[in-house]
């Protein structure tokens, strides 16, 4: 449950617990309903690099926005997501490994595609159903934390296609568009995608608490 802010809390700025350029676009469309001024790590000057411990998206989502909230000073509202992608041929991976798939930090997106489809091998078309799920936690200076789940379901398909978002979009096939996550436009992607489920969830929790009470 939200609580009300801190009298010292800062109602200006919301901290994105995120480096990512491709991620931060996409809550900055995803946000626009909320009246505040959305700041990444690097723009508050936050160095610490979080290590991601928890056992499930939600765990890591609430350590990632406690832990940058506090290194900001702890007056900002902050919002943290934990998201990736979940395969049922590979048994739900690779999941909160999404972004470290493969052990090797030097990977790149095209890396950890690469590695998946090479787990998939072999594997027939009505086998390779998979999710994206996404976290995201929403810390109050002085208050509570609160979560939220958003989650998209499609298939994952052989050959990558397409050249928009990031990650495994290029793969994730949209059975109902006839397209995959990297051949929307960003507009119809902010629209039904996990993290567009999510934050829509957000946003309604980010307005209670900056709604001063009557």
């Amino acid at each position: 449950m939200e609580s009300v802010l801190s009298s010292k809390a800062d109602k200006s700025r919301l901290l994105i617990a995120t480096r990512n350029r491709g991620k931060m676009r996409e809550f900055r469309q995803l946000l626009l309903g909320v009246p505040i001024r959305l700041v990444s790590l690097d723009e508050v000057g936050v160095s610490l690099e979080v290590e991601e411990t928890g056992g499930t998206f939600e765990e890591n989502a609430r350590i990632k926005a406690i832990a940058y909230a506090q290194a900001a000073g702890g007056r900002l509202l902050a919002l943290a997501d934990d998201s990736g992608l979940e395969v049922d041929a590979l048994g739900g991976a690779p999941g909160i490994h999404s972004a470290r798939y493969g052990g090797d930090a030097s990977f790149s997106d095209q890396d950890r595609v690469a590695l998946l489809l090479r787990n998939l091998e072999g594997v027939p078309w009505e086998r390779r159903t998979a999710r994206f799920r996404s976290v995201i936690a929403v810390w109050a200076p002085g208050g509570s934390i609160t979560t939220v789940v958003g989650s998209v379901a499609g298939m994952i398909q052989y050959e990558p296609a397409g050249t928009g978002g990031f990650g495994y979009d290029p793969v994730f096939f949209l059975p109902s568009y006839g397209a995959t996550m990297a051949q929307l436009d960003l507009l119809e992607k902010n629209r039904i995608s996990h993290r567009a489920d999510a934050a829509r969830k957000a946003v309604t929790v980010l307005q209670r608490l900056l709604t001063p009470d009557p």
